[in-house]
């Protein structure tokens, strides 16, 4: 994407933003029951710094002053918009709400025909908040069905074979599974078998020692008698 599409594109996200903002505001006027509410969408070369004009009428100046702060709280609220400027809110005779991007004119009755701005914007394309709306809606359904096909035309990117595993790894693995394996098949050890017979015999053979040690020490303790003498013939 070259710098005029990113700079075309960036544009049109804004100006769809900006949209919703009007929008937004519009709807407000709408529930505070703004009288004969219109949205001007304003000439290129004639509108300056700003895109869009939001008009409405209340009947009294706190009427008016009730739908210029809900228009603030909202878009503050909603999408962290604040104004740029704020003037007349005092008197609630005209209050003007500047966005930069859109501006909204709150008047009464008697004020808004004095300086009908929608007289001096001639070149502006007047919309009730229907037709605006409905018209922001075709324009997000016309851009949704665009970044669908756009995705659907790219191609899938392809996938890199796998990479031969080298030959020491593949040692390594061999003789790893191959201890596992020795592992597991082991037979368990058996337990040797007690010697009962053998055991007996080691019980046995203290006894016979000590008779042996008895018989010794009766002979050592018994005098020797002396050998006869043999006769002279």
């Amino acid at each position: 994407m070259n710098f005029g599409e990113q700079s075309q594109r960036m544009t049109t996200e804004t100006k769809q933003q900006t949209r919703i903002y009007v929008q937004t505001a519009a709807a407000v006027c709408e529930d505070k029951k703004g009288v004969d509410t219109r949205i001007l969408e304003l000439d290129p070369i004639d509108s300056g710094l700003s895109d869009f004009f939001l008009i409405t009428s209340a009947t009294n100046d706190r009427q008016a002053i009730a739908i210029a702060d809900e228009i603030e709280d909202r878009l503050k609220k909603n999408f962290g918009v604040f104004p740029n400027a704020v003037e007349g809110r005092r008197q609630g005779q005209w209050i003007l709400l500047d966005y930069v991007d859109f501006v909204v004119h709150v008047f009464l009755a008697d004020r808004r025909a004095f300086y009908d701005i929608e007289r001096l914007r001639k070149s502006a394309r007047p919309l009730t908040p229907a037709e605006f709306d409905a018209e922001l809606k075709a324009e997000l359904a016309a851009r949704t069905v665009a970044a669908r096909q756009k995705a659907a035309a790219k191609p899938e990117p392809a996938k890199a074979a796998p990479s031969p595993k080298p030959k020491k790894a593949v040692m390594k693995k061999a003789v790893k599974s191959a201890a596992r394996k020795s592992k597991t098949v082991r037979p368990a050890a058996k337990k040797p078998a007690a010697k009962k017979k053998v055991a007996g015999k080691k019980a046995q053979k203290p006894a016979i020692r000590k008779a042996t040690t008895k018989k010794s020490a009766a002979k050592k303790a018994s005098p020797r008698k002396p050998a006869p003498k043999k006769k002279k013939r």
